[in-house]
């Protein structure tokens, strides 16, 4: 008899815990690798942040924001309208350095404009309940919009002094990535409340935007800060041409004059690799890999990949390690679980998450 109740008393309590998160194995140069599928549910997954040890907020493309803890995940209102169209949609999320706080959180997404849609940042508190987005304000967008669903970039990255960095693609307006009376086709950046940071390069320049750090990006959709603060972008290229650029002040990055890769019928690119004034990648990829997601670990659980850069593919499965000087790719981690890696974030115990749009998940990288 006590044995039973015992019995029951175990299963009652089991179901009421999370349950034990899948695990498979990753070759890699460390040794093999522990996944863990962390999160699942989800449709086509774009961007996710950390709150604490054991919760965070992931974003759904098409509108949805989820928050998630120890694996459990519930819908959070207040969300902006989003232009859910092709690319677009509900993009990065990012919880503010003061979260703790200030309960402030960053959303990037594509914001109907009209018949169009442009990039857009938003600020918002999290409510106590974690159930609940307030005091949602609109302190950015890329103006005037334009139609079609392509290239809006939209990863966002905190600096130490609190400004914000947000990467816009040129929504398939190739020139626009070198007119600076456009956004489009730039990082740009601004302080928390969407004001201009007065030493911003361009500012005061006639006829510039004076929110644009860099130009000439096609479509960055990764964005980290380094060690030293240092901020790094990975953005798709045409057919081939896909790199990974330090992101300097002023800066212009080619974009469509110059490129590594050629127009998807095989024609030139502009003027070729190089011309003068403009940045050379720190590398690039031939074929593309679409490069989604980007970020640079601390070494906390392996010491030797500290600074190494991993960025996401979108098109061949797997996650690309970049590391040493000259940077180039040392290795390729993939696994069953890789499929169409939309974002990368080092957790706070130094673990690796990835979000897997095949298969609507979350998983989690640690040492065997």
């Amino acid at each position: 008899m006590i044995y039973r109740l015992a019995l029951i008393f175990c299963l009652s309590l089991g179901s009421a815990l999370a349950t034990p998160p899948e695990a498979a194995a990753m070759d890699s140069r460390q040794g093999q690798l522990t996944v863990e599928k962390m999160v699942d549910g989800l449709d086509v997954p774009w961007g996710f942040t950390f709150l604490d040890d054991d919760a965070l907020l992931v974003t759904e493309r098409d509108g949805r924001l989820w928050y998630v803890k120890e694996g459990r995940k519930q819908t959070v209102s207040g969300v902006p309208t989003v232009a859910a169209d092709g690319q677009g949609g509900l993009l990065d999320v990012v919880a503010a350095r003061d979260f703790d706080r200030s309960r402030r959180i960053y959303l990037t997404y594509a914001k109907p404009q009209g018949r169009g849609a442009g990039t857009a940042v938003a600020r918002a508190a999290l409510s106590p309940d974690n159930r609940q987005l307030t005091d949602v304000t609109v302190i950015f967008e890329a103006k005037p919009g334009a139609r079609g669903g392509r290239h809006f970039g939209a990863r966002l990255v905190e600096a130490r002094d609190g400004s914000l960095f947000v990467s816009l693609g040129e929504r398939g307006d190739r020139p626009s990535a070198q007119d600076l009376g456009r956004e489009q086709g730039s990082v740009i950046r601004i302080l928390p409340d969407g004001r201009i940071p007065g030493d911003n390069p361009f500012v005061g320049v006639q006829d510039a935007r004076p929110a644009i750090w860099s130009y000439g990006h096609r479509n960055p959709q990764g964005l980290a800060m380094d060690a030293q603060g240092r901020l790094w972008g990975v953005e798709h290229g045409a057919k081939g041409g896909d790199e990974v650029n330090l992101i300097e002040k002023g800066t212009n990055y080619g974009w469509p004059v110059i490129s590594y890769g050629t127009h998807y019928s095989g024609r030139k690119i502009g003027e070729g690799t190089r011309t003068p004034g403009m940045a050379q990648p720190e590398w690039y990829w031939d074929p593309s890999i679409a490069p989604s997601g980007l970020m640079i670990y601390s070494g906390k659980l392996w010491p030797e990949w500290q600074g190494d850069l991993f960025v996401g593919s979108l098109k061949f499965d797997y996650i690309s390690r970049l590391s040493g000087t000259p940077l180039k790719e040392v290795e390729q981690l993939k696994s069953p679980q890789t499929g169409r890696v939309r974002d990368l974030r080092e957790a706070p115990d130094g673990s690796i998450w990835f979000a897997s749009e095949y298969d609507g998940a979350l998983y989690r990288l640690r040492p065997q």
